[in-house]
């Protein structure tokens, strides 16, 4: 056997060995008569969730960012480099728990069919509903770790004041733990209103997809990316716009402009630094360096992580690596922080 034959035996070996955990489960757990902080109920609300490995292992909760879904951890950059034998969850020892916040995926969401006569919800009643999901419904009395990405990692936060001895670790990736102003705000505030200023939106009573969906993907697209990445991967007008149709194309697919508004509305009254000093959990906040979402000069992460008793601020430098805000789905570049944690004493 040639050495060029060897090589790629090697590698290949390695691929498969990364992605060589159980096969996931998938779940739904319905919630009677599910109250809202605003007051609304909702007499049925289907909470939709994956696990990997068995109940167990030391169980893991990991929480998804806005508009995905807990499946979309299931990538070889994510759970290839963190689920497998000797990797540092690896599901053979831990029990994963990857739920659908409530607006996302199979759990309950506004295009069920209530439109927008489904119940506002924010932050906390998503935490809420996880928190009773893991709890009741999968019998979980304590957490290894909480770590989440993007709306998943502030969702961490809040896991962190409002459960500060369900957990011994924590870990939010990309995110910043006071309330959502500045740019941040301005980007939400552009997708909301794209939506809701679009006659054709009819007050969530369309019938097909207003154009203020499609406008409301490009400035999430802008500030969600790597300039970095995005010039070396089309370096030409042609090759940008191909791109940018694509895209746009992708991200509006199987997607629904109720449930995005929802999703954006329901960070208006996030903001878990009056409480952060009630965090008892070991934590190491991570961000990258070129996330525009929560860029570094704000100097956010360095103020606040001071408060957390236990606390640490990493942030990942740009590099060739690096994906912007989607950094914090780049498992190789901070899966050394999650060892941290789960060895620290």
């Amino acid at each position: 056997m040639n050495t060029r034959l060897l090589l790629h035996c090697f590698l290949l070996g390695s691929l498969l060995r990364a992605a060589d955990y159980p096969v996931p489960a998938e779940g739904d757990w319905v919630v009677r008569d599910f109250r809202f902080h605003t007051g609304e109920a909702l007499p049925e609300l289907r909470l939709h969730y994956t696990t990997v490995g068995a109940r167990s292992g030391e169980p893991v909760l990991i929480m998804h960012g806005t508009g995905g879904n807990g499946k979309g951890f299931l990538s070889d950059r994510f759970a290839g480099e963190l689920f497998g034998p000797g990797q540092p969850l690896d599901a053979s020892k831990y029990y994963i728990v990857l739920p659908d916040a409530i607006g996302h995926g199979k759990s309950s969401k506004p295009s069920d069919g209530l439109r927008m006569r489904f119940p506002h919800y924010d932050y906390y009643d998503m935490v809420a509903a996880d928190y009773r999901l893991v709890g009741e419904h999968l019998g979980v009395k304590h957490l290894r770790l909480v770590m989440g990405t993007s709306m998943g990692a502030m969702h961490t936060w809040i896991w962190g004041e409002k459960y500060p001895g369900f957990m011994d670790a924590l870990m939010p990736l990309a995110s910043a733990p006071v309330e959502i102003g500045g740019r941040n705000r301005m980007l939400r505030r552009m997708i909301i209103d794209a939506i809701r200023k679009d006659p054709e939106w009819n007050n969530g009573d369309y019938q097909e997809e207003p154009h203020g969906f499609y406008t409301a993907q490009y400035g999430l697209l802008m500030m969600t990316s790597s300039p970095w990445e995005m010039y070396r991967q089309w370096p030409s007008r042609q090759e940008a716009d191909a791109a940018f149709d694509r895209l746009v194309a992708d991200r509006v697919r199987g997607s629904d402009a109720n449930d995005m508004l929802y999703q954006f509305e329901s960070s208006g009254d996030y903001n878990p630094e009056p409480d952060l000093e009630k965090i008892e959990a070991r934590l190491i906040a991570v961000n990258s360096a070129d996330d525009e979402v929560n860029p570094p000069e704000l100097g956010i992460l360095e103020r606040e992580i001071k408060r957390v008793k236990h606390g640490r601020f990493v942030l990942i430098p740009i590099s060739g690596e690096t994906r912007g805000h989607g950094t914090h789905s780049v498992a190789k570049l901070w899966k050394q922080y999650v060892v941290e944690l789960l060895t620290a004493p």
